[in-house]
């Protein structure tokens, strides 16, 4: 039978939170080995949770539940949902918007992201809100915000808002099969072009967790123990859960996706209408023709199909006719005897209630997948109501590979009470290309992740080690995936290293490992661009840039191309071998040009990859670097300099240069009685300085200084910025003669003064003249850096890491772009990148990380807070006498009460205390400073409706949305109030 691939629906993406396990795998293993995942609470767990005394007295009530661990924890920062917005949202909301962000990231997919992704979303009805209601904790203000956080109506649109998502958001509700009903719809808008990418995701979360009242012939168990199938059957025990699959078109999926844990072959849905014993009872008509109807849009036929995942109540009376349905749809469409095992996830789980067709989806992928049928947990012996007589069906008691004919395809059956039914048919993925690199990198990968807080970085920052010994994915595809489908949150940690098992290591110890933490709401920090000078230079400098900083050979390359063929040669030979011989590039002549070379070069690769200075310096030859960069020179007026200066200064008398440990006033009067040889040739920091001369005057006077004072000798072979460099100035003045100076368009700092010179100021030849002769004021010029830009990263491109010290002594952040000699450099180099990223500049992760295929790593590590129902919340503007009543469950839908009349306010009453107790009342937030940002804490429009309301009932005023929306901050919203209320604003 040829079938119409163009139809299959890949599953890119899966996450969920099951009872009994902490992750998917985890869940796996228990379902191969057999176990019972529900469990027995005790008493006094049951009245902690909440359960009322007067059910857990009753003789019926069965203390057996799947109980969800944690479903109480939520990351609430990480969505910016406010405190009190958390405590006010059902566990179930919560949980669904952490596991989509799983799925998401698990499909290769940062959140966000500009696909058009649907959103497919079912939860059940958990109490949560009851909860609420009976222990008075709403008023009627926060009645409408509790009706969103907790109603199924707004969960799906809850998901696309948070997660950014813009396809369609659809709420299902058909019961107990809701989430498979969900995957039917979403798959539906996939083939008709809705959406690109869906999500699908269930929840059944129980408030609270923990039993069931047995009532004589319902279908919940007495035994306290779910047996589908088995003739022991006495019905289905509860249980709570998340679960979420992500969907793509398969060719898509396969063209850039992680490889799909199965495919989507065909679905159908349909209901058993009336011709059934009662609304409660199932059909196996209507379950039939469900099958047959998903078998056919899948264009397969049963005898294919070596699984399926039941329905499977675990009921006398559910359980054969399910059987019968199954045996009839698979059987009459070629399915042989006993051909077909039956899973049944209920007896390990219990019943997930919305959340069980997609927990069951994920059971048979996993199946297909790995080529495992695990058993039926606490199978004994078949029911002996089922008619097994010619069934293609058998009930697996152990595990056992997969005997199914290939490739591997599964059926899956979901049926909700009042009879609407959907089954799905799903085969094993087809095989991904290879990953094109993987193993030893020669310089390496760089590996970013980050969290909304610290402790949930260290978290994945353990998951993705255990995940990367375990796995050893590729390092270029799990890099890139990092890089690619993950948020970029504030609180950042980069690692590079050529192993998985490498960068694992050093994500246990730490070592190599950058941390920072980008401010939240703030833009980028400024960066500074720095260029060091002569005397950095080593032989082969620039391979390290070449291996692991993106775009800097075209950058080189290019660069090079400005100078003349002879001197582009010499220069590449010494960029690129490290065997060029060192006394050779000492020249100054070649020195010169292949330093200006590497640092223009880096600086433009750094620039593509989206970090534009606030302005640049640069340190003696460095300026020259720093004007090009700036726009004052162009990239062939700067290499005509500097050959001319070059060759200019190695012409002139020989000399050398000793850096001084001192300050310049103590400097100075040492060199005044030292003679006229000897010059101050750069004030570099407040305590550092350098001297220039002949040789034998710099040799004295380090004698001199002895031990006093710390000296050491530079690399050089000229006295630079003395008047030993006085000869090479009329040929530099020709040169400068024949080239034109731009007015640069970005500020520059100036060596001989220290000053900035502006953006758009008129560049003079003298400037450069003058700057190869007089001294070099870096340390002004790092002092005028770090006043005019507070805060500012100090970015050293080039070799060596001489101004990183520099800029420390003035107060300035630095980070070296500038290799290390050591065994490894193209790895310094990608841990500088990582560090800029990690203070928030603007680097694209994915230029950083390099190529790569996406590929199923672990995601978001969330352990959040642990929130509560709040049993009693501010009433400011509630009704006279609402404090401590009950509502009952009717008036939860019914209208919101009248707000009352405003209370005049006192004159005691402070409106800045007032405003602040409003925003702590709304958000949950305390202890707000002025510059606290309403939408920053989780604030949003619906809230800013209260927050006006209740600032008219408190304050007498009214404040238009429009002046709260536009004035964020509590401070600017203080002002508007005293405005309105003809009050002074007093600032401190």
């Amino acid at each position: 039978m040829s079938r119409d691939r163009s139809l299959d629906i890949a599953v890119t993406g899966l996450a969920a939170r099951f009872p009994g396990a902490t992750d998917l795998a985890e869940w796996w293993s228990a379902l191969v080995a057999g176990r019972v995942l529900t469990r027995r609470h005790t008493r006094g767990e049951l009245l902690d949770a909440g359960m009322p005394r007067s059910l857990l007295d009753d003789p019926d009530f069965v203390p057996v539940h799947g109980h969800l661990d944690d479903a109480d924890r939520f990351e609430n920062t990480l969505f910016r949902v406010s405190p009190r917005e958390a405590e006010m949202m059902d566990p179930q909301h919560r949980l669904m918007l952490e596991v989509a962000w799983g799925a998401l990231e698990d499909a290769g997919c940062r959140p966000g992201d500009t696909s058009v992704t649907g959103v497919f979303a079912s939860a059940s009805s958990s109490g949560y809100l009851r909860a609420m209601v009976a222990g008075g904790g709403l008023d009627p203000l926060t009645l409408e915000d509790a009706l969103h956080g907790t109603e199924p109506d707004f969960m799906a649109s809850l998901l696309s808002y948070k997660l950014g998502l813009t396809g369609p958001a659809v709420a299902v509700q058909t019961a107990c099969s809701s989430s498979l009903v969900a995957v039917h719809l979403a798959v539906q808008a996939l083939l008709n072009g809705d959406c690109d990418q869906a999500l699908v995701v269930g929840a059944g979360i129980a408030h609270p967790q923990g039993g069931h009242l047995h009532v004589p012939g319902g279908i919940h168990s007495a035994a306290g123990a779910c047996r589908p199938f088995d003739e022991s059957a006495d019905g289905v025990v509860a249980g709570s859960g998340v679960a979420c699959v992500v969907l793509r078109r398969l060719d898509d999926a396969l063209a850039d996706g992680p490889e799909p844990y199965g495919v989507v072959l065909g679905t159908a849905i349909n209901n058993d209408g009336a011709s059934k014993a009662g609304y409660y009872a199932p059909s196996v008509d209507g379950q039939e023709a469900v099958i047959r109807a998903a078998l056919a849009a899948a264009d397969v036929d049963g005898g294919s199909l070596g699984y399926l995942e039941a329905h499977a109540t675990g009921t006398r009376v559910g359980d054969p006719i399910e059987w019968t349905a199954a045996s009839a749809a698979l059987g009459g469409t070629g399915a042989g005897p006993g051909t077909i095992a039956v899973g049944a996830l209920k007896a390990n789980t219990g019943h997930l209630d919305n959340a069980a067709g997609v927990a069951s989806l994920i059971k048979a992928l996993l199946v297909v997948k790995e080529g495992v049928v695990p058993p039926v947990a606490g199978f004994t012996r078949l029911n002996p109501l089922l008619e097994t007589e010619d069934s293609p069906l058998y009930v697996p008691a152990e595990a056992r590979e997969w005997r199914g004919p290939l490739p591997r395809r599964a059926g899956i059956s979901s049926f909700g009470v009042g009879g609407t039914n959907a089954h799905v048919v799903i085969e094993q993925a087809p095989p991904v290309r290879a990953a094109e690199t993987g193993g030893e990198e020669e310089s390496g990968r760089l590996f970013l992740l980050s969290a909304a807080d610290p402790e949930a970085l260290a978290r994945s920052a353990r998951r993705l080690g255990t995940h990367l010994r375990r796995e050893e994915p590729a390092l270029a595809d799990a890099a890139f995936t990092l890089a690619a489908a993950r948020a970029e949150l504030p609180v950042r940690l980069a690692v590079a290293g050529r192993t998985g098992a490498e960068i694992a290591e050093r994500l246990a110890s730490g070592e190599g490992v950058v941390r920072d933490e980008v401010t939240t709401g703030g833009l980028p920090a400024p960066a500074l661009f720095l260029f060091p000078g002569q005397g950095s230079q080593y032989p082969g400098m620039a391979r390290p840039f070449a291996e692991a900083l993106p775009g800097f050979e075209d950058a080189l390359r290019d660069c090079l191309g400005a100078f003349d063929p002879v001197t582009a040669g010499v220069v590449r030979r010494a960029l690129l071998d490290e065997s060029f011989p060192a006394a050779e590039l000492e020249a100054t002549e070649l020195a010169q040009p292949a330093l200006f070379a590497v640092e223009y070069a880096a600086s433009v690769a750094l620039r593509a990859l989206g970090v534009t200075p606030a302005a640049v310096a640069g340190h003696s030859l460095g300026e020259i670097t720093a004007a090009c960069v700036a726009g004052a020179l162009d990239l062939a007026d700067a290499a005509r300099l500097l050959t001319v200066r070059g060759r200019a200064m190695a012409d002139c008398p020989p000399g050398a240069m000793l850096a001084v440990g001192c300050d310049e006033a103590s400097l100075r009067t040492l060199l005044a009685e030292s003679g006229p040889e000897l010059e101050l040739a750069a004030h570099n920091a407040p305590e550092s300085c350098v001297v220039a001369g002949t040789e034998d005057a710099v040799e004295a006077f380090r004698t001199r200084l002895g031990d006093g004072v710390p000296t050491k000798r530079l690399r050089t072979s000229h006295a630079f910025h003395s008047a030993l460099v006085e000869p090479a100035l009329a040929p530099l003045s020709a040169a400068l003669a024949g080239i034109t100076l731009r007015r640069p368009v970005l500020p520059f700092a100036a060596n001989t003064t220290g000053e900035l010179v502006p953006a758009g100021a008129r560049i003079t030849a003298d400037r450069f003249v003058a700057q190869a002769r007089g001294t070099v004021r870096f340390a002004e010029a790092m002092e005028t850096l770090a006043r005019r830009f507070p805060g500012a990263v100090a970015v050293e491109i080039g070799p060596g890491r001489v101004l990183s010290a520099l800029a420390v002594a003035a107060g300035l952040t630095p980070v070296a772009l500038s290799p290390a000699r050591t065994a490894r450099p193209g790895e310094e180099v990608l841990t500088a990148l990582g560090t800029l990223w990690a203070k928030g500049l603007p680097l694209a992760p994915t230029a950083l990380s390099g190529p790569g295929r996406r590929v199923h790593l672990p995601g978001y590590a969330f352990a959040g807070p642990r929130w509560t129902a709040p049993e009693a919340l501010p009433r400011e503007a509630a009704p006279p006498g609402a404090a401590g009543r009950t509502q009952d469950t009717a008036s939860v839908n019914g209208p919101l009460p009248d707000v009352p009349p405003a209370e005049e306010a006192t004159a005691a009453e402070d409106p800045a205390t007032v405003l602040a107790g409003l925003w702590a009342d709304l958000l949950g937030h305390t202890g707000l400073s002025a510059d606290a940002d309403f939408f920053d804490l989780g604030g949003d429009s619906l809230a800013t409706t209260h927050l006006a309301r209740r600032i008219k009932v408190r304050l007498g005023v009214s404040v238009s949305l429009r002046d709260l929306l536009i004035g964020r901050t509590l401070g600017r919203q203080t002002e508007i109030v005293l405005g309105l209320l003809d009050r002074p604003v007093v600032r401190s």
